[in-house]
Formats: structure tokens, sequence, C-alpha cells
């Protein structure tokens, strides 16, 4: 599929000639690519996570904004088939995997961040609709998005988790969406803010029940952050390919740089970061296709998206390194997937916030097994409670 991708369009993408590909959204549609693990009764193949996640390697060789733009039919579209009424369904996700809608995902703030739950976006319900109203930024498709799944806060007085509910919101009067960013890499996939200016949303557009988003969003972080994992990979492939080609070729002092220290230790490192975050991504993928603890696979996507972006990191910048100057230049693509690699680490949660989900999960668990494993505290020499002291 990558091959069919003309390299016309990626650089045109970043150059901001085009800012948002919609005929490649089609394309893939008509290939029958999006949305692969959704059943063929709404357009999909009915296939598992991890082929979709295969999928998105391959996309991913393609830089960010492609892999995220095919990615969003998975992730707005889980909400739509797991919360979504048969309506909704049928006017929302089976267009959109055929290619004949797109969307976005409207969840930032500009005073949220990371920070969900603190959401000023409200929906005030007034007998068969409601009034939206407020900002969204950082969205990636919004210039192109026919629809937008919105969070918005509908019961002020009730608790942060229990006041959120989301909205498939049409693109349309009182919806104004400003392609405001120039951004250092991602570019061209139609990255702006939103703004709601008292929307007429109908309540059959509610998502799910109302001031229940919390559930939707807790079991976003599976797609959100698997599809960012698995675009990640493709990017460090494609680096590296590039960096291992040229070290072949590359001569200095009288030798091919590859048998330099220096330089075969760079990509034997790349090789092997590469493989432990693709062995991690594609477990973590299986853990979701078996429907194991929820917050198993919460903890295992979170360690996919840390470790997989910033592995990407790591071997895009050493990649860059092994070019030397000409890597700084647009003769080679690795300086725009150097650029790409730094969105990821960022966004669908920082790396950061992966860590706070992490070591939470990882103590939930502890505490839940505490008496069903083998206590390794005695097998010390000298196991004694009595010089345990914890205060």
């Amino acid at each position: 599929m990558r091959d069919h991708v003309p390299a016309k369009l990626i650089t045109d993408m970043d150059d901001g000639t085009v800012t948002y590909p919609r005929e490649f959204l089609r394309a893939l549609a008509a290939q029958r690519l999006l949305g692969l693990r959704f059943p063929p009764e709404v357009g999909g193949r009915g296939l598992n996570w991890v082929a979709e996640t295969a999928v998105l390697e391959e996309v991913g060789v393609l830089g960010t904004a492609l892999a995220c733009l095919y990615s969003l039919p998975s992730i707005v579209g889980e909400a739509i088939w797991q919360f979504g009424s048969a309506d909704q369904r049928a006017r929302y996700l089976t267009p959109t995997l055929e290619g004949q809608l797109t969307c976005a995902e409207a969840l930032t703030e500009p005073r949220g961040g990371s920070d969900f739950f603190g959401t000023t976006t409200e929906a005030r319900r007034e007998r068969d609709h409601y009034l939206l109203r407020g900002a969204k930024r950082f969205i990636v498709g919004a210039e192109g998005a026919d629809y937008f799944m919105v969070y918005a806060r509908t019961d002020p007085d009730r608790p942060p988790h229990r006041s959120i509910s989301a909205f498939l919101v049409d693109r349309g009067p009182g919806v104004e969406v400003q392609r405001v960013y120039g951004l250092m890499g991602t570019r061209g996939g139609g990255t702006g803010r939103v703004l709601f200016r008292d929307v007429r949303v109908p309540r059959e557009n509610l998502l799910g029940e109302e001031n229940a988003a919390a559930d939707i969003f807790y079991r976003m972080m599976v797609p959100e952050r698997l599809t960012s994992a698995a675009g990640a990979l493709g990017m460090a492939r494609a680096a590296l390919e590039v960096a291992a080609r040229y070290s072949e070729r590359r001569k200095a002092f009288g030798r091919r740089i590859r048998e330099f220290q220096g330089v075969s230790f760079k990509v034997a490192d790349s090789i092997t970061g590469l493989d432990a975050a693709r062995a991690l991504v594609y477990a973590t993928a299986r853990a979701a296709d078996y429907g194991e603890d929820p917050g198993r696979v919460r903890r295992l996507v979170s360690e996919a998206k840390k470790f997989a972006t910033e592995t990407a990191w790591k071997v895009i910048n050493d990649a860059l390194q092994i070019l030397g100057g000409i890597g700084y230049t647009t003769v080679y693509p690795v300086e725009r997937l150097l650029r790409d690699a730094r969105l990821i680490m960022i966004w669908t949660g920082t790396n950061e916030v992966m860590n706070l989900i992490i070591q939470h999960e990882y103590y939930r668990e502890l505490a839940a097994t505490a008496g069903q494993a083998r206590d390794v505290e005695a097998d010390a020499a000298d196991a004694s409670d009595e010089e345990k002291v914890y205060e």
C-alpha cells in the first residue's frame, strides 16, 4: 500500500501545499483498508488488532500525519461501535469506513491539555437538542472533517468523572474550524482549533449515556495509544533503512562507514530497540484482541505508546547522526521523520502521563494478586519480619 502513495503527496503536505489529503483516505477506503477490525456489516473486514497494527506500521513509514489520519476512523469508530446506537453506526461509522465521511476527535482544550476531566466545553440540554459551546484545539483532521466526536460537560454539579458526555457533531452552523497551527512536523493533516458557538446537537447524536463519557474516554485509550505506537514502528523502521543503506555506500578514510563501530553499533542498538518495541506493541495488540483485564490492557497500551515512541525518536535521531550533515537537509526524509516523531511523545497523552498510568495499574495488579504468588521475600537467607521496619 505504501508504494502506491506518491512521494509528492508527502512533500506537498510537509510544505503546506496540501492541507488535508482527502483523496488519500478515499483511496484507502476503496481498498477496504479503513477500520479493518470492525465487522463487515458496518464496513470493516472483521479482522483484529494484530492485523490493524501490521497495516499501521506500514502506513507509519509515510510519516505521522498520514498515519494519524488513517487511524482516526479506527479511533472515532471505536467509540461509535462500542457505545453508539444502530442509527449512529449507520449514519456515521459505515460512511466513514466507506470513505464518504471524514472524522476527527475533539478532546484537547486550550486550558486542558492532559487534564481531560477539566474540560470547560459545555452542552446544555434543551428539549430535543443540546446547545454546545466551547473550544477544542490541536485537532488533527479538523480542516477536512465532516463530523467531530466532541466531549463536553453536561452537568456542572456532578463530580468531574460523572459530568461529561460525548457527542457526534456535524460540521455546520456554529462549528468554526480555524487551522491556525504552523507545526514543527506532522504537517498536512489539517490540525486546527475548533470553536463551537451554540451549536444545536440533536439528542440522537449523544454518544452513549449522558454524563458517562468517562467510560468512553477510558475505552479510547486503547485505539488512541496503540495506533500511535504502531505508527511509530513504521517511522523508526523507515529511518533505520535509509541510514543503513547509506552506511553501506558512504565512504570515509577509504572505508565504508558501516565498518566503523561508531556507526555499526548505532545500527545494532536501533535494530534491538525496534525489535523490542515491536514485540511489546504486538503483545499489546494480542492482549486487546483476547479481551484481557481492562486495567492490564491500559497498562500495556501505555507501555507500548511510551516505549515505541521514545524508541522511534532515538532510532530516527541516530539515523540522522549516521547520515551526518546531509541528513539535516531535505535530500533525505530523515529530518522530516525526526520532526514528525517529536510529536508522538506528546499527543494521545504525554509519555509522562503514560508513566502515571503504568505505575498505577501495576500497583493495582500487585494488590489484587497479593497472596496468590510465591512470597519471594521469604527466599532471603536472613528473612525475618523483625528487621523489616517500614515506619
